[in-house]
């Protein structure tokens, strides 16, 4: 059995005493989803929630590989500095692979974070379902 129905909805408009359907702009359609009690309800809160979570996402990620990309132009640079056998560069290598070293803890943070974020949003889901509440409510 499918748990979700889309309904469309039309409205109609008067003119001039005519009533008139304009289907094409006025049409909207409204996903349903079954309840835990089996009737329909609206997902247009659960689809906000979801939004939330996917630009917290998306937020989390970019800063992440923001942050592998600074590591990957250092990482370039320890290699030229060690290429070029100069003693100034190859002792400059050695401030260019702690940055390396704290970015990999900035990184590691973000990711345990966005962890953290992802399964607290996904119990508020949870919680707000049970409660048959939608984000957050």
């Amino acid at each position: 059995m499918d748990d979700t129905l889309t309904t469309t909805t039309k409205s109609t408009k008067a003119r001039s005493g005519i009533t008139a359907t304009n289907s094409a702009k006025s049409s909207q359609q409204h996903r349903l989803k079954r309840n835990s009690i089996g009737d329909f309800e609206s997902e247009e809160g659960q689809e906000e929630c979801d939004k939330e979570a996917w630009v917290a996402l998306n937020k989390s990620f970019r800063q992440a590989q923001s942050v592998l990309d600074q590591n990957r132009d250092l990482i370039h640079q320890v290699n030229e500095n060690h290429q070029s056998k100069i003693p100034a560069n190859l002792s400059r290598n050695v401030s260019l692979i702690n940055d390396i070293n704290g970015n990999i803890s900035k990184v590691m943070s973000i990711y345990s974070d966005l962890s953290v974020n992802f399964a607290n949003a996904v119990q508020e889901r949870r919680r707000s379902n049970d409660e048959g509440g939608g984000c957050g409510n």
